[in-house]
């Protein structure tokens, strides 16, 4: 008898997310993210929990600190365009170390929104509403090392570091 290949939830994939960040700061936006954020809360009573308005999440932006896992779900749907895009901006400029992006199909949001943002398409997951694509930017793998990158490979490499202009 062959297997059945279970699909993770959408509740179990920020589950895995936030357990395997395991972040001591978290920012939740969305029905879910909040749900999911609360039990890790539940679990490590010492972690900072800050929860946004999925109505108006920008109205207490930027944060007072820096959070380390930020989980966002069923808000880009039913924001204008502009202010998913400056909710998701102020979170990666302010130095949020990861976010989780969970989104239903809009014709509002593409994928060439999200890659423009620096984040990356990771799953396409089942809900009972219909599908949810997850997408994550993490601040550590963003912007990757490049070969050209480093002394060695400058006209001037006795200059490397020395002068800013």
């Amino acid at each position: 008898m062959a297997e059945i290949e279970s699909v993770p939830t959408a509740r179990e994939t920020l589950a895995r997310i936030i357990d395997t960040c395991a972040p001591g700061a978290v920012l939740s936006c969305g029905w879910l993210a909040n749900e999911v954020a609360s039990v890790w809360q539940d679990h490590r009573p010492d972690v900072r929990r800050h929860i946004l308005d999925s109505h108006d999440p920008n109205a207490h932006l930027p944060l007072p600190h820096v959070v380390d896992l930020a989980l966002i779900t069923g808000t880009l749907e039913h924001l204008p365009h502009d202010e998913g895009a400056l909710l998701l901006g102020q979170l990666r400029n302010y130095g949020t170390h990861q976010i989780a992006v969970l989104v239903a199909e809009t014709p509002d949001w593409a994928f060439t929104d999200f890659i423009g943002l620096g984040f990356r398409r990771h799953a396409e997951l089942d809900n009972d509403h219909g599908p949810l694509t997850l997408y994550t930017y993490n601040l550590d793998s963003y912007n990757h090392k490049r070969a050209w990158n480093n002394p060695e490979n400058w006209a001037n490499p006795e200059m490397w570091g020395k002068a800013w202009w």
